[in-house]
Protein backbone atom coordinates (compact mmCIF):
# COMPACT_ATOMS: atom_id res chain seq x y z
CA UNK A 1 0.00 0.00 0.00
CA UNK A 2 1.48 3.37 -0.96
CA UNK A 3 1.43 6.44 1.26
CA UNK A 4 -1.32 8.17 -0.68
CA UNK A 5 -3.73 5.24 -0.44
CA UNK A 6 -2.92 4.75 3.25
CA UNK A 7 -4.02 8.29 3.98
CA UNK A 8 -7.43 7.93 2.38
CA UNK A 9 -10.28 8.11 4.92
CA UNK A 10 -12.29 4.98 5.57
CA UNK A 11 -15.76 4.93 4.03
CA UNK A 12 -18.46 5.87 6.55
CA UNK A 13 -20.16 2.95 8.24
CA UNK A 14 -23.68 2.25 7.02
CA UNK A 15 -26.29 3.41 9.45
CA UNK A 16 -29.39 1.37 10.16
CA UNK A 17 -32.73 1.73 8.47
CA UNK A 18 -35.23 3.14 10.96
CA UNK A 19 -38.97 2.95 10.47
CA UNK A 20 -41.28 5.59 11.96
CA UNK A 21 -45.02 4.95 12.21
CA UNK A 22 -46.91 8.15 12.96
CA UNK A 23 -45.56 11.33 11.37
CA UNK A 24 -47.35 13.97 13.40
CA UNK A 25 -45.68 16.79 15.35
CA UNK A 26 -43.23 14.47 17.14
CA UNK A 27 -42.82 11.77 14.50
CA UNK A 28 -42.01 14.22 11.72
CA UNK A 29 -39.35 15.98 13.81
CA UNK A 30 -37.84 12.65 14.91
CA UNK A 31 -37.71 11.44 11.30
CA UNK A 32 -36.07 14.61 10.03
CA UNK A 33 -33.38 14.47 12.71
CA UNK A 34 -32.67 10.80 12.03
CA UNK A 35 -32.17 11.64 8.35
CA UNK A 36 -29.75 14.42 9.34
CA UNK A 37 -27.91 11.92 11.55
CA UNK A 38 -27.34 9.68 8.52
CA UNK A 39 -29.98 7.01 9.04
CA UNK A 40 -32.12 5.63 6.26
CA UNK A 41 -35.65 6.52 7.36
CA UNK A 42 -38.86 4.89 6.13
CA UNK A 43 -42.22 5.90 7.49
CA UNK A 44 -45.97 5.86 7.21
CA UNK A 45 -48.83 8.09 8.25
CA UNK A 46 -52.47 8.09 7.10
CA UNK A 47 -52.15 11.78 6.18
CA UNK A 48 -50.67 12.50 2.76
CA UNK A 49 -49.19 15.83 3.87
CA UNK A 50 -47.25 14.08 6.64
CA UNK A 51 -45.84 11.58 4.14
CA UNK A 52 -44.90 14.42 1.80
CA UNK A 53 -43.03 16.14 4.65
CA UNK A 54 -41.01 12.96 5.28
CA UNK A 55 -40.07 12.76 1.60
CA UNK A 56 -39.05 16.42 1.63
CA UNK A 57 -36.85 15.76 4.66
CA UNK A 58 -34.99 13.00 2.81
CA UNK A 59 -36.85 9.94 4.06
CA UNK A 60 -39.00 7.43 2.19
CA UNK A 61 -42.75 7.50 2.68
CA UNK A 62 -44.50 4.14 2.45
CA UNK A 63 -48.05 3.73 1.21
CA UNK A 64 -48.76 1.04 3.82
CA UNK A 65 -47.36 0.57 7.34
CA UNK A 66 -46.34 -3.00 6.50
CA UNK A 67 -43.85 -1.67 3.94
CA UNK A 68 -42.07 0.40 6.58
CA UNK A 69 -42.21 -2.47 9.09
CA UNK A 70 -40.57 -4.93 6.67
CA UNK A 71 -37.83 -2.48 5.68
CA UNK A 72 -36.93 -1.37 9.21
CA UNK A 73 -34.09 -2.66 11.36
CA UNK A 74 -35.45 -0.56 14.23
CA UNK A 75 -38.96 0.81 14.52
CA UNK A 76 -40.29 3.91 16.32
CA UNK A 77 -43.97 4.40 17.10
CA UNK A 78 -45.47 7.89 17.58
CA UNK A 79 -49.16 7.10 17.92
CA UNK A 80 -52.19 9.13 19.02
CA UNK A 81 -54.18 6.56 20.99
CA UNK A 82 -54.38 3.17 22.66
CA UNK A 83 -56.56 1.95 19.78
CA UNK A 84 -53.90 2.97 17.26
CA UNK A 85 -51.26 1.05 19.21
CA UNK A 86 -53.50 -2.03 19.23
CA UNK A 87 -53.91 -1.87 15.45
CA UNK A 88 -50.24 -1.16 14.76
CA UNK A 89 -49.00 -3.91 17.09
CA UNK A 90 -51.03 -6.44 15.10
CA UNK A 91 -49.50 -5.13 11.86
CA UNK A 92 -46.01 -5.40 13.34
CA UNK A 93 -46.69 -8.94 14.58
CA UNK A 94 -47.75 -9.94 11.07
CA UNK A 95 -45.03 -8.16 9.05
CA UNK A 96 -42.10 -7.68 11.43
CA UNK A 97 -39.02 -9.88 11.37
CA UNK A 98 -37.94 -11.85 14.41
CA UNK A 99 -35.41 -9.79 16.39
CA UNK A 100 -36.94 -6.44 15.44
CA UNK A 101 -36.75 -3.85 18.23
CA UNK A 102 -39.64 -1.41 18.53
CA UNK A 103 -39.62 1.77 20.62
CA UNK A 104 -43.12 2.94 21.59
CA UNK A 105 -42.70 6.67 22.34
CA UNK A 106 -46.30 7.76 22.91
CA UNK A 107 -47.94 8.75 26.19
CA UNK A 108 -50.44 5.90 26.50
CA UNK A 109 -51.81 3.68 29.29
CA UNK A 110 -49.36 1.06 30.52
CA UNK A 111 -51.82 -1.89 30.21
CA UNK A 112 -52.21 -1.20 26.47
CA UNK A 113 -48.46 -1.04 26.01
CA UNK A 114 -47.99 -4.26 27.98
CA UNK A 115 -50.60 -6.01 25.86
CA UNK A 116 -48.76 -4.92 22.71
CA UNK A 117 -45.43 -6.05 24.19
CA UNK A 118 -46.83 -9.50 25.00
CA UNK A 119 -48.26 -9.89 21.50
CA UNK A 120 -44.95 -8.98 19.86
CA UNK A 121 -42.86 -11.06 22.25
CA UNK A 122 -44.71 -14.14 21.00
CA UNK A 123 -43.34 -13.30 17.52
CA UNK A 124 -39.77 -12.75 18.78
CA UNK A 125 -40.10 -8.95 18.56
CA UNK A 126 -39.12 -6.67 21.46
CA UNK A 127 -41.28 -3.69 22.35
CA UNK A 128 -39.72 -0.99 24.55
CA UNK A 129 -41.74 1.56 26.51
CA UNK A 130 -39.94 4.82 25.62
CA UNK A 131 -42.04 7.96 26.17
CA UNK A 132 -40.38 11.27 25.36
CA UNK A 133 -39.96 14.36 27.51
CA UNK A 134 -40.13 17.52 25.43
CA UNK A 135 -42.42 19.51 23.17
CA UNK A 136 -42.71 19.40 19.40
CA UNK A 137 -40.53 22.51 19.22
CA UNK A 138 -37.88 20.76 21.31
CA UNK A 139 -38.14 17.70 19.07
CA UNK A 140 -37.18 19.86 16.07
CA UNK A 141 -33.94 20.93 17.79
CA UNK A 142 -33.20 17.39 19.10
CA UNK A 143 -33.84 18.58 22.66
CA UNK A 144 -35.72 15.50 23.83
CA UNK A 145 -35.16 13.07 26.70
CA UNK A 146 -36.01 9.40 26.13
CA UNK A 147 -37.41 7.58 29.17
CA UNK A 148 -36.53 4.06 28.00
CA UNK A 149 -37.82 1.03 29.88
CA UNK A 150 -37.88 -2.67 29.17
CA UNK A 151 -35.22 -5.08 27.90
CA UNK A 152 -31.84 -3.57 28.77
CA UNK A 153 -30.02 -5.17 25.83
CA UNK A 154 -32.60 -3.81 23.40
CA UNK A 155 -32.28 -0.32 24.90
CA UNK A 156 -28.50 -0.52 24.44
CA UNK A 157 -28.94 -1.73 20.86
CA UNK A 158 -31.06 1.34 20.06
CA UNK A 159 -28.68 3.84 21.65
CA UNK A 160 -27.39 5.22 18.33
CA UNK A 161 -30.96 5.63 17.08
CA UNK A 162 -32.01 7.47 20.24
CA UNK A 163 -28.91 9.67 19.95
CA UNK A 164 -30.02 10.55 16.43
CA UNK A 165 -33.13 12.38 17.62
CA UNK A 166 -32.74 13.00 21.38
CA UNK A 167 -30.44 14.91 23.68
CA UNK A 168 -30.28 12.18 26.30
CA UNK A 169 -31.62 8.68 27.01
CA UNK A 170 -32.36 7.36 30.49
CA UNK A 171 -32.78 3.66 31.23
CA UNK A 172 -35.66 3.76 33.72
CA UNK A 173 -35.71 -0.01 34.32
CA UNK A 174 -38.60 -2.44 34.01
CA UNK A 175 -41.15 -2.10 31.21
CA UNK A 176 -43.72 0.55 32.12
CA UNK A 177 -41.36 2.61 34.27
CA UNK A 178 -40.82 4.93 31.31
CA UNK A 179 -44.51 5.82 31.36
CA UNK A 180 -44.51 6.19 35.13
CA UNK A 181 -41.65 8.67 34.90
CA UNK A 182 -43.38 10.44 32.01
CA UNK A 183 -46.55 10.95 34.09
CA UNK A 184 -44.45 12.47 36.88
CA UNK A 185 -42.84 14.82 34.37
CA UNK A 186 -46.18 15.75 32.84
CA UNK A 187 -47.67 16.57 36.23
CA UNK A 188 -44.90 19.13 36.64
CA UNK A 189 -45.47 20.42 33.09
CA UNK A 190 -49.19 20.89 33.78
CA UNK A 191 -48.47 23.02 36.85
CA UNK A 192 -45.48 24.93 35.49
CA UNK A 193 -47.29 25.83 32.27
CA UNK A 194 -50.11 27.53 34.16
CA UNK A 195 -47.79 29.13 36.71
CA UNK A 196 -45.84 30.67 33.81
CA UNK A 197 -49.09 32.08 32.39
CA UNK A 198 -50.11 33.47 35.80
CA UNK A 199 -46.79 35.25 36.31
CA UNK A 200 -46.69 36.70 32.80
CA UNK A 201 -50.27 37.92 33.01
CA UNK A 202 -49.51 39.58 36.35
CA UNK A 203 -46.51 41.29 34.79
CA UNK A 204 -48.52 42.43 31.78
CA UNK A 205 -51.15 43.99 34.07
CA UNK A 206 -48.40 45.79 35.98
CA UNK A 207 -46.90 47.22 32.78
CA UNK A 208 -43.87 44.92 32.48
CA UNK A 209 -42.67 44.14 28.96
CA UNK A 210 -43.61 40.52 28.28
CA UNK A 211 -40.56 39.54 26.23
CA UNK A 212 -38.28 41.05 28.87
CA UNK A 213 -40.19 39.19 31.59
CA UNK A 214 -39.66 35.85 29.87
CA UNK A 215 -35.93 36.50 29.52
CA UNK A 216 -35.39 37.73 33.07
CA UNK A 217 -37.64 35.27 34.89
CA UNK A 218 -36.27 32.26 32.99
CA UNK A 219 -32.78 33.21 34.22
CA UNK A 220 -33.77 33.39 37.89
CA UNK A 221 -34.91 31.17 40.74
CA UNK A 222 -38.48 31.25 39.47
CA UNK A 223 -37.58 29.99 36.03
CA UNK A 224 -38.87 26.73 34.55
CA UNK A 225 -38.52 24.87 31.28
CA UNK A 226 -42.16 25.66 30.50
CA UNK A 227 -41.48 29.36 30.97
CA UNK A 228 -38.56 29.06 28.54
CA UNK A 229 -40.45 26.97 25.98
CA UNK A 230 -43.99 28.37 26.18
CA UNK A 231 -43.35 31.83 27.62
CA UNK A 232 -42.47 33.33 24.22
CA UNK A 233 -45.74 32.04 22.70
CA UNK A 234 -47.69 33.42 25.64
CA UNK A 235 -45.98 36.78 25.27
CA UNK A 236 -46.58 36.94 21.52
CA UNK A 237 -50.02 35.33 21.54
CA UNK A 238 -48.88 32.70 19.03
CA UNK A 239 -50.53 29.67 20.65
CA UNK A 240 -52.17 28.90 17.30
CA UNK A 241 -48.77 27.38 16.31
CA UNK A 242 -49.16 24.15 18.27
CA UNK A 243 -46.30 22.01 19.47
CA UNK A 244 -48.63 20.24 21.95
CA UNK A 245 -52.32 20.57 21.19
CA UNK A 246 -54.69 21.14 24.09
CA UNK A 247 -56.88 18.27 22.85
CA UNK A 248 -53.98 15.82 23.00
CA UNK A 249 -52.85 17.19 26.35
CA UNK A 250 -56.29 16.36 27.79
CA UNK A 251 -55.45 12.67 27.23
CA UNK A 252 -52.27 13.13 29.27
CA UNK A 253 -54.17 14.96 32.04
CA UNK A 254 -56.54 12.00 32.39
CA UNK A 255 -53.62 9.56 32.65
CA UNK A 256 -51.99 11.70 35.37
CA UNK A 257 -55.26 11.91 37.32
CA UNK A 258 -55.71 8.14 37.14
CA UNK A 259 -52.13 7.52 38.34
CA UNK A 260 -52.58 9.94 41.24
CA UNK A 261 -55.81 8.22 42.27
CA UNK A 262 -54.21 4.77 42.08
CA UNK A 263 -51.27 5.94 44.20
CA UNK A 264 -53.54 7.76 46.70
CA UNK A 265 -51.51 10.94 46.31
CA UNK A 266 -53.15 14.28 47.18
CA UNK A 267 -52.44 16.72 44.36
CA UNK A 268 -53.93 20.14 45.11
CA UNK A 269 -51.83 21.98 42.52
CA UNK A 270 -52.62 19.52 39.74
CA UNK A 271 -56.30 19.53 40.69
CA UNK A 272 -56.34 23.32 40.38
CA UNK A 273 -54.96 23.03 36.83
CA UNK A 274 -57.71 20.79 35.49
CA UNK A 275 -60.44 23.46 35.13
CA UNK A 276 -58.07 25.78 33.26
CA UNK A 277 -57.28 23.18 30.58
CA UNK A 278 -60.97 22.23 30.41
CA UNK A 279 -61.80 25.91 29.88
CA UNK A 280 -59.26 26.07 27.06
CA UNK A 281 -61.18 23.28 25.32
CA UNK A 282 -64.47 25.07 25.93
CA UNK A 283 -63.08 28.31 24.50
CA UNK A 284 -62.23 26.63 21.20
CA UNK A 285 -58.53 26.02 21.84
CA UNK A 286 -58.59 22.27 21.13
CA UNK A 287 -56.13 22.66 18.25
CA UNK A 288 -54.10 25.40 19.97
CA UNK A 289 -50.83 24.94 21.81
CA UNK A 290 -51.16 24.54 25.57
CA UNK A 291 -49.66 28.04 25.85
CA UNK A 292 -53.30 29.07 25.23
CA UNK A 293 -53.89 28.77 28.99
CA UNK A 294 -52.63 32.36 29.04
CA UNK A 295 -55.65 33.35 26.95
CA UNK A 296 -57.93 31.49 29.38
CA UNK A 297 -56.54 33.32 32.42
CA UNK A 298 -56.59 36.65 30.63
CA UNK A 299 -60.26 36.30 29.72
CA UNK A 300 -61.15 34.97 33.17
CA UNK A 301 -59.69 38.13 34.69
CA UNK A 302 -60.81 40.65 32.07
CA UNK A 303 -62.08 43.83 33.70
CA UNK A 304 -65.83 44.40 33.55
CA UNK A 305 -66.96 47.15 31.20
Amino acid sequence: MNASSASLPSPPARRATVGVLGLGIMGSAISANLVKAGFQVVGHDPRSDACAALTAAGGKACAKPEEAIRAAEFLILCLPSDAALCDVSRQIAAAGAEGLIVAETSTLPIPGKQQAADLLAARGIVLLDCPLSGTGAQAVTRDLAVYASGDAAAIAAMKDVFDGFARVTYNIGAFGNGMRMKLMANLLVAVHNISAAEALLMGQRMGIDMELAVKVLADGAGGSRMLQVRGPAMAAGTWNEATMKVSIWQKDMKLIAAALAEANVPAPLFSACVPVYNAAMGMGHAESDTAAVYDVLEKMSAPRT
